[in-house]
């Protein structure tokens, strides 16, 4: 019988199987991936990586292969206009370093992240199987058991989710969602340009919802473009030439002349919150528990919050030889995230709202709020800090830079 199985096999899956098997190597962890084998080395998209979360990947010894891929936020602005302003005046601007020499995030490319995991994975002996998908499970008082598409079962004390916003297993579980679209759709693409962006990134709060470029090496920048689902469907259909001339009216030319670096893809943007996070021999992590809309740049790094959370719940509770996958265990976990998690929910969606509109009252109020932040040096320092996750009260161990 397996002590954890993890279904899901992305960022948050592996770093749970890592974390858990690191710290505690007597216990037996499998992770099971719908996917393919060697899918995730098509993964175009990058993500920022917060220092609290840098902090756990390098307690769980995949840092070190990951930094050489990543490239620091060194700086941020923040501007508010409309996309045919000839001028986007600056309304806030965040110093990107937390301490000497120590940026409050990365951009790091998901390839590299999820090679680093899974080589820390099978170091440590967590099995992985490919192509394989939970068609249901049957819980009792001992143990789950779990299905899969090709009629194999496996037994766990404990399943852990993290198989998407869609998840299916949180639906076979029962749990209910607090969930809503936004007319937005979001566009990923990478872009090369012709000057250093020098670790700047930048968001603009333009009327169909935000527009971040963030910094990757190589003089290359990640994009997350967020429009109006009618608009980014025909962005989506455009040819190249349409729709780089698109995307350089939004850009800007600072950087000079851009070009699109592979694909281009688009995602509807909607909030999902899991109205329970845990369930007897059941949790929650990642996307399967939260989905939020991505004017924050947090979605990754919660699904880490989640990982360093459960990790530390599970393991100490196997040192004092308690029922890793009891309810009464479990609902440490559920204490720990889900405040956060709803009220980093909220806060993104009342963000978005604020911002992604051309109300001129609500945009001259936005606009004050921004300049009054700006000239606020403790307020800044307080939200980088915030950001980073480096001063947030009652963090799990991993992501204080300690082990569990």
């Amino acid at each position: 019988m397996l002590d954890m199985l993890v279904v899901g096999g992305g960022y948050v899956g592996l770093a749970a199987a890592v974390a858990v098997k690191q710290a505690a190597p007597h216990l037996e962890v499998q992770v099971v991936e719908a996917a393919p084998a060697g899918v995730w080395e098509k993964d175009e998209r990058a993500s920022a990586i917060i220092a609290a979360a840098s902090q756990m990947l390098d307690i769980l010894g995949t840092w070190d292969e990951i930094l050489p891929h990543a490239q620091p936020i060194n700086r941020m602005i923040v501007t508010d206009s409309r996309t045919s302003d000839p001028v986007r005046p600056v309304f806030l601007t965040f110093d990107g370093t937390i301490q000497a020499g120590r940026p409050f995030a990365h951009m790091v490319p998901n390839v590299a992240m999820v090679r680093a995991l899974r080589g820390a994975a099978e170091r440590l002996g967590v099995s992985i199987r490919h192509s394989l998908s939970a068609t249901g499970f049957e819980t009792t008082a001992t143990h789950t058991t779990v299905k899969f598409s090709d009629g194999s079962t496996e037994e766990t004390r404990l399943l852990v989710a993290c198989d998407g916003v869609r998840s299916k297993l949180r639906d076979m579980a029962g749990i209910r969602t607090v969930n809503w679209t936004y007319d937005q759709s979001g566009i990923v693409a990478t872009v090369a340009h012709e000057r250093d962006h020098e670790g700047v990134a930048e968001e603009h709060f333009l009327p169909s919802g935000p527009f971040a470029i963030l910094p990757l090496t190589n003089n290359r920048s990640s994009l997350v473009w967020t429009e109006r689902t009618d608009a980014a469907e025909r962005l989506m259909a455009s040819d190249d030439l349409i729709f780089e001339e698109e995307l350089q009216r939004r850009f800007g030319h600072k950087l000079g002349e851009i070009r699109l670096v592979g694909g281009r893809k688009a995602y509807p943007l909607s909030l999902t919150l899991s109205r329970a996070f845990v369930a007897p021999r059941f949790a929650l992590a990642g996307d399967a528990a939260h989905g939020i809309h991505p004017i924050s740049g947090q979605g990754l790094n919660l699904g880490f919050k989640d990982v360093a959370a459960l990790a530390e719940t599970v393991v100490e509770a196997d040192r004092l030889g308690l029922d890793i996958g009891s309810l009464n265990v479990l609902e440490r976990y559920q204490s720990w995230r889900r405040f956060d998690t709803f009220r980093m929910g909220v806060t993104t969606d009342v963000l978005n709202r604020l911002f992604s509109n051309d109300v001129t009252p609500i945009r001259i109020a936005r606009d004050f709020g921004l300049g009054v932040v700006e000239r606020l040096p403790k307020i800044k320092d307080f939200f980088i800090g915030q950001a980073a996750g480096t001063t947030v009260k009652d963090n799990p161990k991993l992501l204080s830079g300690r082990s569990i």
